[in-house]
């Protein structure tokens, strides 16, 4: 690697764990201090034969933790996802030392409700959150004034990276709701008892349970950009104001993939 060591570290692969045939987890040892926000992204790196090929990736880890964890999808026509799908435990990639990024959790605008709005490796700022959340309220940090919602979709069942985390961590604290939604039921090899439709099918339904409006709740969308503009669209004719809803785009169609 030949990147100028003032900007990048030598980050180095400690852990993979294949999600699905296109989705897997990485954790990764930065070689540096790495200070963050929970929301924001690291910028990663693979030499390919004629240059640095770099593309943000949102970190699941919360910034207590001593790795990041990042959630990546396989762009098969991406420059970078098939050469990161290639590395494994051991392996070094490039890490700019800055981390970057807006989609943080707002506490300061007095609206109390989170609404999280997920397509599979769109819930990884999410996690971070939750992580982080989670460590304040055992250590009485957090007093559960802020309530978190979250809507998180799939193709399939398969495709959940952190289903498992989630349910457990919205048992054990008041303040959290989740919701997991598959689209494609009858894929499944073994009988779905969860929720099935797209996000933008969802957000109706459970914004009025939950009784949450442009008033009372901040909306944060992550993921599949079509989801991100259709979810956008139901929000603001529910009365949810331009500044009330932030959003991340994974991927831009017809464009350089986000990958």
């Amino acid at each position: 690697m030949s990147p100028g060591e003032d900007k990048f570290f030598r980050a180095r692969i400690t852990h993979r764990a294949d999600i699905a045939t296109d989705l897997w987890i990485i954790r990764l040892e930065p070689n540096g201090e790495f200070r963050f926000q929970p929301g924001q992204y690291a910028t990663l790196g693979v030499q390919g034969a004629e240059k640095l090929i770099e593309r943000a990736y949102s970190i699941v880890s919360a910034p207590h933790e001593k790795e990041l964890e990042i959630f990546i999808e396989l762009v098969p026509q991406g420059e970078l996802t098939p050469l990161l799908y290639s590395l494994q435990a051991g392996a070094e990639l490039t890490m700019r030392k800055i981390p970057k990024g807006r989609f943080t959790l707002d506490t300061k605008s007095g609206r109390k409700n989170h609404l999280l709005l997920s397509t599979v490796t769109g819930i990884a700022p999410f996690v971070s959150y939750i992580r982080a959340l989670g460590k304040d309220w055992r250590e009485k940090k957090f007093d559960g004034g802020h309530r978190l919602y979250v809507i998180n979709a799939a193709s399939r069942s398969w495709e959940f990276g952190y289903r498992e985390e989630f349910e457990k961590a919205a048992a054990e604290f008041p303040w959290l709701k989740y919701v997991a939604s598959i689209s494609r039921p009858w894929e499944e090899t073994s009988p779905w008892k969860g929720e099935t439709g797209r996000v933008e099918d969802l957000v109706r339904k459970y914004a009025d349970s939950w009784g949450l409006d442009g008033t009372n709740t901040s909306a944060y969308l992550c993921g599949h950009p079509q989801m991100i503009e259709n979810s956008k669209g139901i929000l603001r004719r529910r009365g949810f104001p331009k500044e009330s809803v932030r959003e991340e785009v994974y991927w831009i169609p017809a464009k350089e993939p986000h990958a």
